[in-house]
């Protein structure tokens, strides 16, 4: 048994260096059958091959007495045999691609694929016109070699910067802290994306039976019935909660904070029975818009019924992707309803408010049919009325209304229209 292994273990070292992962486990099974009872075990100590990796040899060369399958053919070449790369025959491809693909860095802006999807089959063609022989296959394997991928174009810039921009985000984070230590509510508010209400295609992908996707409409025209949905949402940052009215008019300032006070009447002003200041988050534009006069009067008027003093802090020109409500509720909002149809507001707002995440979100919801008519103005006189306190940095951003009348109003109306 010992000349045994050390015949085997002389064959296989002669011979491992050219036989593959399957050559080495069908060689061995063969020792190991040709030794019989115990061969297995002698070959594994003889070659260092697990009893498993042997046995398994044995079960793909077949049964006893009946002939093995054939092995695949293979070959067994010398290191650095066979054809060169093309990119060692054909020294000027690389520059030449690199120039169709990146013609502005690559000193080439008259690029005969300027104005061309760049494919990588138009690359090939493009390419052997020129005169170098390659396959789009080749110009993919070159791609990527030079550390080009496929990419979407992405959504980054932001337009100018303004120069206090982070003095302002500072501003903002200081503010939010002061009152969140005081227990006092501080709140991001925004307009999401408007949808249209109807049997319309909704990105994204759910489970259903194969081969029976839901059916929806080839064209995004909206239905006069149905209409749209415009979501106006409030975030709580300290309860990780929010509140969203779905309104079906016009995305006014009026609107926006009639949202506002929707949300300090059914969620606010239980979390915080004690508040007597609010902290106000939004973008520097649209119907919360810093310089817009009807969203500081309709401020005016919620202070007024709440009683709450109210800061609000914009952002920067640019920047509204920084606004917390985008990545806190927002997108978890989106995420619920991907490749939906929202057939129906009833559909939006049922949506909306079974929007959960693992850390604690939940969301309320509710249509609000009010109208909100665009094209108010307001005058000077109702400007200097306000009792609106600029703040000391960039108070075109930053400020607080504080009530007309100190004290709230101890039955506030279901809508501050209501108390006009």
């Amino acid at each position: 048994m010992v000349d045994d292994e050390s015949r085997i273990a002389k064959k296989y070292e002669a011979l491992c260096g050219v036989m593959d992962e399957q050559m080495r486990r069908l060689w061995s099974a063969t020792e190991a059958r040709a030794l019989g009872y115990g061969g297995v075990s002698t070959v594994a100590r003889a070659v260092g091959l697990s009893r498993p990796t042997i046995t398994a040899g044995m079960k793909e060369l077949g049964e006893a007495g009946q002939p093995a399958p054939m092995a695949p053919k293979r070959r067994v070449r010398r290191e650095g045999a066979g054809r060169p790369r093309v990119t060692e025959i054909d020294a000027g491809l690389r520059p030449a691609l690199e120039e169709l693909v990146d013609p502005a860095t690559r000193g080439h802006p008259m690029s005969p694929l300027r104005w061309t999807c760049k494919s990588v089959r138009t690359l090939a063609a493009e390419l052997k016109r020129q005169g170098h022989a390659v396959s789009h296959q080749t110009v993919s394997e070159v791609l990527q070699s030079l550390g080009y991928s496929l990419q979407a174009n992405r959504k980054t810039r932001e337009g100018s910067e303004h120069p206090d921009r982070n003095a302002q985000f500072e501003h903002i984070a200081r503010r939010a802290k002061e009152f969140q230590q005081r227990n006092q509510p501080v709140i991001s508010v925004d307009t999401k994306k408007k949808e249209l209400v109807g049997d319309f295609k909704n990105a994204g992908r759910e489970w259903h039976p194969q081969g029976q996707p839901p059916a929806v409409r080839v064209h995004d025209f909206q239905d006069d019935e149905l209409g749209k949905a415009i979501p106006y949402g409030v975030y709580d940052l300290g309860a990780n909660a929010g509140w969203v009215s779905v309104g079906i008019d016009h995305d006014t300032p009026e609107f926006a904070v009639e949202s506002i006070y929707c949300w300090w009447r059914q969620m606010g002003r239980k979390t915080y029975p004690e508040a007597r200041d609010l902290l106000i988050t939004a973008d520097g534009g649209g119907s919360n818009g810093s310089r817009t006069r009807l969203w500081k009067v309709a401020l005016q008027r919620l202070a007024d019924v709440t009683g709450l003093k109210i800061g609000v802090c914009h952002f920067p020109p640019g920047t509204s992707k920084w606004n917390k409500i985008e990545h806190r509720m927002f997108c978890h909002i989106t995420r619920n309803w991907r490749g939906r149809p929202l057939e129906s507001l009833e559909v939006v707002v049922n949506l909306i408010a079974s929007t959960t995440t693992t850390k604690g979100l939940r969301v309320r919801a509710a249509l609000d049919t009010d109208e909100y008519p665009t094209g108010i103005k307001v005058d000077d006189a109702t400007m200097a009325s306000l009792h609106l306190i600029p703040d000391e940095f960039h108070g075109e951003w930053n400020y607080a209304i504080i009530p007309t009348e100190p004290g709230r109003i101890s039955k506030q109306p279901r809508t501050l229209r209501a108390n006009l």
